[in-house]
């Protein structure tokens, strides 16, 4: 069983209930615990955990940590889409911050995110989990994953993003559905267990608005403002 107690205290400390995270404190007084922390899970080799939950929950939580490390190791910030050389923040988090396990090979958050979770584990719930940094993105749960919980904590994410009026929600004078780009960027993983994206949020939404299949959708602009407190406080 990997040990996630330090990652879920440091998410505990600076992780509001609403997911905002207090990136100022946690840069100033416990930036290097979680370099620390990722260091241990360098000595990790997922493919020997029997566990697919617990590959599951580790793959979730590597990613998470990788990314809030990279906005520490850039912060202060106001959003993640401004230029780094050239390149875009988001951009250069996908491809260039990488973390190694063994056998000796480094992983990219595009390559735990699109080779791995999405190839390995068919599991759509990712979405809501996953962090980008950015407000737009699902809010930071203010805990660890666990292998035990993994698919509990999976289904409040979803119910908790799609209830969310900033995410999702149902216009009943024009009968549209106005929801998150998530929902078309990785619209292929929802249709693989519903017929159609209106089908995947009626599932979750707490409405009683009938939604049906063929219900038009409107695509929010994405914020990529960087969920911090001291932003959006």
């Amino acid at each position: 069983m990997i040990d996630f107690t330090l990652w879920d205290q440091l998410l505990h400390q600076y992780v509001d209930k609403n997911g905002r995270v207090n990136y100022q404190d946690w840069s100033q007084q416990s930036c290097q615990t979680l370099m620390n922390w990722l260091e241990t899970v360098e000595q990790l080799e997922p493919k020997s955990l029997s566990n697919p939950d617990e590959q599951l929950a580790l793959w979730i939580n590597l990613y998470n940590a990788s990314v809030i490390a990279s906005v520490l190791a850039r912060y202060p910030m106001n959003s993640i889409l401004p230029r780094i050389f050239g390149i875009p923040n988001w951009i250069a988090f996908l491809w260039f911050f990488t973390h190694p396990l063994p056998p000796n090979r480094r992983y990219s958050l595009n390559q735990i995110e699109h080779k791995i979770l999405r190839r390995e584990f068919n599991e759509p719930r990712i979405h809501f989990a996953l962090v980008c940094a950015a407000i737009g993105c699902p809010l930071l749960r203010p805990g660890a994953y666990w292998a035990e919980s993994v698919h509990n904590q999976l289904e409040e994410d979803a119910s908790r993003f799609i209830n969310n009026p900033d995410k999702v929600r149902y216009e009943p004078s024009n009968q549209t559905l106005y929801c998150s780009r998530i929902f078309k960027w990785y619209g292929d993983d929802f249709l693989k267990i519903a017929d159609s994206i209106p089908d995947y949020i009626r599932a979750y939404l707490k409405t009683d608005s009938a939604i049906a299949p063929n219900t038009p959708i409107i695509y929010l602009d994405y914020d990529w403002t960087l969920n911090d407190q001291r932003i959006s406080a």
